[in-house]
């Protein structure tokens, strides 16, 4: 897996959204932000997730979508419960993906972070294969961008307190983070793990 020169990731299918813009006054990727996504919520293989992030979802289409309609929402990143990667956005671009957010007092963390969406939801656990699909995806990400580390890996609850709760309490932050670090690690980078977050 590694990142092309156009901020693409190999082994991701490209479903280009509308839904970004610019990464102000030269900011970088310096966080990435796992979120988790299911519509209707714990339904999961429904396609919708990838239609809001289009903009094409009907808000029609199911009582728990009429709020949705003419949302403008995506991430760079959708990992569907089969390890399956879709790109939505360059790594190089805004992706409107955290709403309303703070990381370590810096305000608006779509600025300067990469959005991975989970096909999950809060009170459900992940797949195996999610997780093996979002380390090496990470791992990429720590290798290609100089901002980015582990102890810079974060849940949308920890940049939206309050606000979101996603991925929830039974993400396992423990063993993604270790086998992260390792394999930072065994790409000579010095990276600290940082567990239990």
């Amino acid at each position: 897996m590694e990142i092309l020169d156009n901020h693409r990731l190999t082994g991701a299918r490209w479903a280009p959204s509308p839904h970004h813009d610019a990464r102000p006054g030269g900011s970088g990727v310096e966080l990435a932000v796992v979120h988790c996504v299911s519509l209707p919520e714990g339904v999961y293989g429904t396609g919708a997730p990838e239609r809001l992030f289009l903009g094409t979802l009907d808000g029609g289409e199911h009582s728990s979508f009429a709020d949705l309609d003419g949302m403008e929402v995506a991430p760079h990143l959708l990992i569907d419960r089969e390890g399956e990667i879709v790109q939505f956005v360059a790594f190089d671009r805004r992706a409107w993906h955290a709403g309303v957010s703070s990381w370590r007092g810096r305000a608006g963390c779509n600025a300067f972070s990469v959005g991975i969406e989970l096909e999950g939801c809060v009170a459900d656990g992940y797949d195996a294969r999610q997780y093996e699909s979002l380390r090496r995806v990470l791992v990429t990400l720590v290798r290609h961008y100089a901002g980015l580390s582990v102890e810079r890996i974060v849940g949308h609850a920890e940049i939206a307190p309050g606000r979101k709760l996603d991925p929830g309490p039974a993400f396992d932050w423990s063993g993604l983070l270790r086998n992260v670090t390792a394999d930072v690690a065994a790409c000579g980078l010095d990276q600290q793990p940082l567990i239990g977050t």
